[in-house]
């Protein structure tokens, strides 16, 4: 029987999940009534307020300034900026149960990129059919005739991928970071960000011309503070005590919960295709990460919140 111990962390990996799974829905609501670059720069801002008040208030200062800051710089273009904004962009025309979906192939993206550009991990068979797997799910989604002519949903569903693809850049990025407080590091992330993001927002959207709806502007504010600031915070919570290896399980979790909150919130109406897709997906992840030997949490793919 599992202890108090295990349940707590248990509840928290579903809480998690639960908040990353939902933010589809809020990314839909924010993106009706403000562009999704400002979506994604008002969010980040948040979180980077929040994260580098939180890490002062628990004595965590930012990394030093150096070349770790250049590496910081790429993980907030490549695991913020980009991926916020195509998920944003994508869900225009994309359902926020199909763009969970999409996302889930984060881990089996990273399963390739981990193979080409670090000595890490090598790749084997079990992963190249969990990997095809997946990809053939993203396939039965946007469907084989889309993906040729790149018209209609296609382009939305293909910008949500590519946010999926920037998180395992990011990710095979961060494995190189040297250690450093947390907390801390994340704020360090969410600074570049907003330096990167602030100025196209006032140049390209203009925000002070805008006029959102409340609906929008509290969506944008559940992202920034908790499906990116409080979220990071649950993070490092659970893989610092339990390890990545536990948190991996929030991979199944996401997409199913994704599915459900848009289907219950929105009125989404599922496809046989989409249930199909992540059916497909979920079972490349299983195999992809069958027997795994990753030593330690940092050789376990983990989906990022969107």
């Amino acid at each position: 029987m599992a202890g108090p111990g295990m349940i707590r962390y248990v509840a928290l990996l579903v809480l998690l999940a639960a908040i990353w799974s939902s933010a589809f829905v809020f990314i839909k609501v924010a993106v009706g009534t403000i562009p999704p670059l400002s979506v994604a720069a008002a969010r980040i801002v948040i979180a980077a307020v929040f994260l580098y008040l939180y890490a002062r208030i628990i004595k965590e200062s930012l990394p030093p300034f150096g070349k770790t800051w250049v590496m910081f710089f790429l993980i907030g273009l490549f695991g913020n900026g980009l991926p916020f904004t195509l998920i944003s962009w994508g869900e225009l025309q994309v359902d926020s149960g199909l763009a969970a979906i999409l996302m889930s192939v984060m881990p089996l993206v990273t399963l390739l990129l981990v193979h080409l550009f670090t000595e890490d991990e090598r790749i084997t068979p079990g992963k190249v059919v969990g990997v095809f797997l997946g990809l053939g799910g993203v396939v039965v989604l946007v469907g084989p005739q889309a993906l040729l002519n790149l018209g209609g949903d296609a382009v939305y569903q293909l910008a949500v991928t590519g946010g999926a693809v920037c998180y395992a850049i990011a990710s095979v990025i961060a494995r190189r970071l040297p250690p450093s407080p947390p907390v801390g590091r994340s704020a360090a992330v969410m600074i570049c960000a907003s330096l990167q993001m602030i100025p196209l927002s006032l140049y390209l959207d203009r925000p002070w011309t805008l006029s959102p709806t409340p609906e929008a502007l509290g969506s944008v504010a559940f992202l920034g503070l908790i499906a990116t600031a409080i979220a990071t915070v649950i993070y490092f919570i659970v893989v610092s005590a339990k390890g990545a290896t536990f948190l991996s399980f929030i991979n199944y979790m996401i997409p199913l919960m994704g599915v459900f909150w848009g289907a219950t919130l929105l009125g989404e109406q599922v496809e046989p295709k989409a249930l199909a897709a992540l059916a497909l997906i979920l079972a490349g992840l299983a195999i992809a990460n069958y027997k795994s030997k990753a030593p330690s949490g940092e050789k376990t793919r983990i989906s990022k919140g969107p």
